[in-house]
């Protein structure tokens, strides 16, 4: 049984990084999904691809995968350096400015 193990990446439609803390082990697919012909929808007889496991550290996810025997593959997160300008948000207010600002 495969697993690998990640930390979620922030959601692109908001600016924080809620959720973005934790390290999740989610098992590998092992059977493929079908379709239900009457139906249409989507199944599998896969059970542990239902299974997300969250750990605080990544020592704690790798910990419980040798515990219980899973083997496991460990993706780093790419983080990005913080984009931060000298006067933030205030500076498109200041009233200090050079030249003239219109929108």
């Amino acid at each position: 049984m495969l697993a690998r193990i990640y930390q979620p990446s922030r959601n692109a439609m908001q600016s924080g990084v809620g959720k973005t803390r934790q390290w999740v082990l989610e098992f590998a697919p092992s059977a493929a999904r079908t379709v239900d012909p009457l139906m249409g929808w989507t199944s599998s007889t896969d059970m542990d691809s239902q299974v997300r496991l969250k750990f605080d550290s990544v020592e704690a996810a790798v910990e419980y995968a040798k515990h219980h025997g899973i083997d496991v593959q460990v993706t780093k997160p790419h983080k990005r350096k913080p984009v931060i300008r000298q006067g933030g948000y205030g500076e498109n207010f200041a009233t200090n400015r050079r030249g003239s600002w219109t929108h």
